[in-house]
């Protein structure tokens, strides 16, 4: 039998986990059982009705988080000419040419987001297995390979950040801090949302959004009623 500890069986005295619930009151009940000693972040965890196998079933996106992650986020540039001073300027935490591939390969990685323009990828193409495995090589998709390198670092400055499909076919995002105010995270949540909806591949047949459920770093899942996020707006009702 399962031990559980002081706060589990709290929670579990005073709510029902197996239910469903509105996204509005599974961010409250979230929020409320997040109270470890540090400030937790809140995650929703999208089961997507896709087949990872297949190359037009695929998930990969970027959103922009209206209230920003809680997290300060490192940007790094490699690039070329003028884009150089233009990543300085926008706030990025690194910004380079070529020379910091070598760094790279030899395990420099004190960044969250790498931003590349088009004229260097080939050049990184030597740490992809590097970058890769760690979800970090610059992509299109992800908005991380553009020549409006400082557009690109203001945005994942802000809050922009990138999601995928897991083998499973589960999306996992950080959508912010327990200490975020309930409009914040469902100014977020409604963000999220709009962006899985957006993204679902034209090839996905039956159901998309399969379940969600939303969790902090330390805390109990909540379910929501997959029914009320698949294919609506931004409103988190």
């Amino acid at each position: 039998m399962a031990k559980f500890t002081k706060r589990q069986k709290k929670v579990r005295e005073e709510v029902d986990l197996t239910k469903t619930y509105g996204p509005v009151e599974a961010l409250a009940l979230t929020k409320k059982y997040a109270t470890a000693k540090f400030d937790e972040t809140i995650e929703v965890h999208f089961r997507l009705g896709i087949n990872v196998k297949h190359a037009d079933q695929q998930v990969r996106s970027t959103v922009a988080l209206p209230a920003g992650t809680g997290k300060t986020v490192r940007v790094a540039v490699i690039t070329k000419g003028d884009k150089l001073k233009e990543a300085e300027q926008a706030g990025a935490d690194v910004v380079g040419s070529e020379e910091l591939i070598p760094r790279i390969q030899e395990g420099w990685m004190e960044f969250d987001i790498l931003v590349a323009t088009p004229d260097v990828m080939g050049a990184l193409g030597k740490v992809g297995k590097v970058l890769g495995p760690r979800g970090l090589m610059p992509s299109p998709k992800a908005g991380t390979v553009t020549f409006e390198v400082g557009r690109a670092v203001k945005e994942f400055k802000a809050g922009k950040v990138e999601f995928r499909a897991d083998k499973q076919g589960i999306v996992h995002v950080p959508i912010g801090k327990a200490s975020f105010t309930p409009e914040q995270l469902g100014e977020n949540f409604g963000a999220l949302v709009d962006a899985i909806n957006k993204a679902k591949p034209v090839a996905a047949k039956g159901t998309y959004v399969k379940s969600v459920y939303l969790t902090s770093t330390m805390g109990d899942s909540f379910r929501i009623d997959a029914s009320k996020v698949a294919g609506v707006s931004s409103s988190a009702e």
